[in-house]
């Protein structure tokens, strides 16, 4: 349904360089990276909003580089819901309606969507007396009101507290299910695209750096930085020789051979072992370490533990009960256990 081919866009302080990915019709897909990665630039070039340097947009088979927005069938949906503050909440709504041909059958489908979006005692107020779900729900409805063949989503929950937010995405969802509109949505929050998408691609300083299904990118990272932005938190540098991976003074057994070209072992937080004592002889001693905590952050239902070993600092992840139960605080000489199917190399 969408195809981005080498897309370059030239800006005087960024560019975004030969990015290229495809969104299956009725897919869900998901733009992640940090601010600045070049996200929301990929958005607004698919929409005709800004000018690109080279490439082609392609959608549902259609060359749509040089056609101006309103010609794309494109719905687009804001951070900060980009609604004109001077007009009530339904003619907010039909706004697109002036730029598309009347259709049969277009009135009882605005009341449709006003209804299952549940705008209808709002239609007649003005949006700046709108709470902030209230708000995304009229600028989700004003553009899918133009029926089109895409929605593009920038940030749509990033500006939302955490009520309206997890409104807002269980709604996103289910509108998907209904509809099987092709959604691409761009976002920083790794949560929000393994909520709502299938794949996703990840941006680094305007290149895209992997594209796959949400749960590859989780446990297979390709890259440092990747691994980094999906939350692994221990990253380290290392050697390779077979089986074996040395990072510092440590020396880590892996779950099988290794290429010895590849340069980084990574580790999830929630997947080291954490405990007093030396760990039970179940797997035989392999990647047995003790240290001492440095740091402990509560987190609520668990916390987040820095554990320094032999001059390298790991992190990891502990349910709150647990470490209570265990009584590990900060000072104490604790072990910590990496299991060797749990290390990904890069």
């Amino acid at each position: 349904m969408i195809r981005v081919e080498n897309l370059s866009v030239r800006l005087p302080d960024f560019a975004l360089n030969g990015v290229s990915f495809d969104v299956a019709p009725g897919e869900f897909f998901t733009i992640l990276g940090p601010t600045g990665a070049g996200k929301t630039l990929i958005l607004e070039s698919i929409a005709g909003m800004v000018p690109i340097s080279g490439g082609r947009i392609r959608i549902g088979g259609r060359d749509v580089t040089d056609l101006p927005p309103e010609r794309r069938g494109i719905g687009i949906v804001y951070q900060d819901q980009a609604l004109f503050p001077h007009l009530s909440v339904i003619q907010n709504i039909r706004y697109g309606l002036r730029y598309r041909p009347k259709t049969a059958g277009r009135e009882a489908e605005i009341d449709r969507l006003v209804q299952r979006l549940g705008l209808q005692p709002l239609l007649a107020r003005a949006v700046v007396n709108l709470s902030g779900g209230e708000r995304q729900r009229v600028a989700l409805a004003r553009a899918l009101a133009v029926a089109p063949e895409i929605l593009l989503l920038d940030e749509p929950l990033s500006a939302l507290d955490p009520n309206f937010r997890e409104e807002i995405r269980d709604l996103l969802k289910s509108l998907h299910r209904e509809t099987g509109i092709t959604a691409l949505m761009v976002t920083h929050d790794f949560a929000e695209a393994h909520f709502l998408a299938t794949r996703t691609a990840v941006i680094s300083g305007g290149r895209i750096e992997q594209v796959g299904p949400v749960t590859d990118v989780f446990r297979r990272p390709v890259s440092p930085a990747v691994a980094a932005f999906v939350g692994m938190k221990n990253i380290f540098e290392a050697r390779f020789d077979g089986g074996t991976a040395k990072t510092g003074p440590l020396e880590l057994t892996l779950s099988g051979v290794v290429d010895s070209l590849r340069r980084f072992v990574a580790v999830r937080p929630e997947d080291l072992e954490v405990g007093l004592g030396p760990p039970d002889a179940g797997r035989n001693g392999l990647n047995c370490f003790s240290g001492k905590v440095t740091r402990i952050d509560h987190q609520g239902v668990f916390c987040e533990i820095r554990v320094r070993c032999d001059g390298l600092i790991w992190q990891a992840i502990v349910p709150t009960g647990r470490l209570v139960d265990r009584g590990i605080v900060e000072g104490d000489e604790i072990w910590i256990e990496v299991p060797p199917e749990k290390i990904h190399v890069m």
